[in-house]
């Protein structure tokens, strides 16, 4: 009797097991790259205290590219030895973070 229980018990057990699932989940991660609409300029066109702040800040930074959005915020391509990278700046040369 003791077996049979046993038994009975074992094979409950095992049936449970077999009979929890995992919960799949599938994620999905979105991407979504907010660009202010910049336009490139002339180089010429980048005002003063821009091109003064960069030659103070980055005396070594060549600049290659120049843009503009309809906030007057400036982004600025700049070469520093083998560095690349880009600079965000306000029309009275104030650095942005972004």
């Amino acid at each position: 009797m003791k077996n049979l229980f046993l038994s009975a018990a074992i094979v409950l057990g095992s049936l449970s097991s077999f009979a929890s699932t995992v919960p799949m989940t599938n994620s999905i991660i979105k991407t979504i790259s907010i660009q202010d609409d910049y336009t490139e300029i002339k180089l010429e066109e980048v005002p003063a205290p821009i091109t003064e702040a960069l030659k103070k800040s980055f005396p070594d930074a060549v600049l290659s590219k120049a843009y503009k959005n309809t906030k007057s915020e400036y982004k600025l391509d700049v070469t520093v030895g083998e560095k690349v990278g880009s600079l965000y700046a306000n029309a009275d040369g104030t650095w942005i973070k972004k």
